[in-house]
């Protein structure tokens, strides 16, 4: 494995501001082993000389805050970061090599936990434990390091309770929070406060397509073609160029455009639309599922032999109902997240439309639909009509996000859409 900051694409500047964060970090750990009694702490001296807490001063914080669109690498480069904070070798930082950055990366460091939503939101009693936890001292690392994937998915009291940590951080302790944005509605004005910002932005294509080709090994025309329509989501990119599943439903989530003009179509395009991502999210959750089913049930003595192993532990069943209830959460919010990018695809169209339509020389998000899709639609089409679709389409998302079940939510998007579209002549 190479230097862990490796795997960030595109960031050069960033990575460069990570990795003297993470020096300054080793430095300062050096200094708390040798005032262990309390002389130092990370968030200044007792005689007041310097303060590194101080973002301005110092390049290294107890609270982060990675930002950038989807498919940016958030997380990606929040754990990158944790491994180099770290990493074991004297010279390198994030070499890859040693044991905690092998550790780090592959989630099963003792003092790194990544905190991944499994259902539409993280609970306040989650994040309580979470944080009970991460206030110990290391026990093999540097530092305790507490990951929060989807930050913008904690709870108001989630985030009261992370906030009151963050405010007062046990000197040996780190928080890395990834959010989409620093809009208040992605993270509380308080928490992000907090936090130095580390803004990400999307790839390139032409470093996607590289990736595609010397990483993973995926055929070059192939890789160009899905770095060019992945909007940037490297992760998606692989799965447009390996999957057939995913390609067919990219179709199906633009094949609205064209079915939303008819009502003979519309809805059964809405229906197939939804289905197929009801289809993809039990898919993926059906393979985690087993995973974590079969693993708490030999936690729980299941397969053993000898006396009393016939016999069920008290208290498995609530256990098993517990996990359940958890798996059906995440269910529902991998669905909802399937959804949610297929809707985005169909917004980029109608944006690349909008664009053409106006004249707008600018790169399409969609190129792949240019002759066939996009130029007859900006043509058909008035700017203000194709403006109305791309509401309509950020409206359904909208109502997804507080709960509206998905069919409704669909079947009224391609009503809007079919509205708009129909008033055929040009403003």
């Amino acid at each position: 494995m190479t230097n862990v900051f490796d795997r960030m694409i595109g960031q050069t500047a960033v990575i460069a501001d990570l990795r003297d964060a993470a020096r300054a970090a080793r430095g300062l750990a050096n200094r708390l082993d040798e005032h262990a009694a309390g002389a130092v702490s990370m968030f200044g001296e007792a005689d007041g000389n310097e303060d590194l807490g101080d973002p301005a001063r110092s390049s290294m914080t107890h609270a982060w805050l990675f930002t950038g669109p989807p498919g940016s690498g958030r997380s990606v480069a929040a754990t990158c970061f944790a491994a180099a904070l770290q990493c074991q070798d004297p010279e390198v930082i994030g070499c890859g090599e040693c044991r905690a950055c092998s550790t780090v990366m592959a989630q099963t460091h003792a003092d790194v936990r990544n905190i991944v939503p499994q259902g539409l939101s993280l609970s306040v009693d989650s994040m309580r434990e979470i944080v009970q936890v991460a206030s110990r001292r290391p026990g093999t690392g540097r530092w305790q390091i507490v990951i929060v994937e989807d930050a913008d998915r904690l709870t108001e009291q989630a985030a009261n309770a992370l906030l009151k940590v963050v405010e007062e951080p046990p000197s040996r302790t780190v928080f890395l929070l990834c959010a989409p944005s620093v809009d208040p509605e992605d993270i509380s004005v308080t928490l992000r406060s907090r936090c130095r910002h580390v803004a990400l932005t999307t790839p390139s294509t032409a470093d996607i397509e590289r990736v595609l080709v010397d990483r993973d090994g995926i055929d070059a025309e192939a890789a160009r073609w899905a770095a060019s329509v992945c909007g940037g989501h490297i992760g998606r990119a692989k799965r447009l160029a390996t999957d057939p599943d995913a390609r067919a439903q990219r179709e199906s989530a633009l094949g609205i455009a064209r079915a939303a003009t008819r009502d003979s179509t519309a809805y059964k395009a809405a229906e197939d639309l939804v289905r197929s991502a009801e289809t993809a999210a039990k898919a993926i959750s059906a393979e985690l599922d087993e995973a974590e089913t079969e693993e708490l049930k030999t936690a729980l003595g299941a397969g053993g032999t000898g006396k009393g192993t016939a016999r069920a532990p008290r208290g498995s069943a609530g256990a098993l109902k517990e996990l359940e209830r958890r798996q059906k959460s995440r269910a529902t919010r991998v669905g909802r997240d399937v959804l949610d990018r297929a809707l985005v695809d169909l917004a980029a169209l109608y944006r690349d439309a909008l664009v053409l339509s106006m004249g707008a020389q600018v790169t399409a998000m969609h190129p792949d639909k240019t002759d066939d899709t996009t130029r007859p639609m900006a043509s058909y089409a008035s700017p203000e009509q194709l403006l109305r679709c791309v509401e309509a389409v950020l409206e359904c998302r909208e109502a997804l996000d507080v709960n509206v079940k998905p069919k409704f939510a669909v079947d009224a998007m391609v009503a809007r859409i079919g509205l708009a579209m129909r008033a055929t002549e040009r403003v």
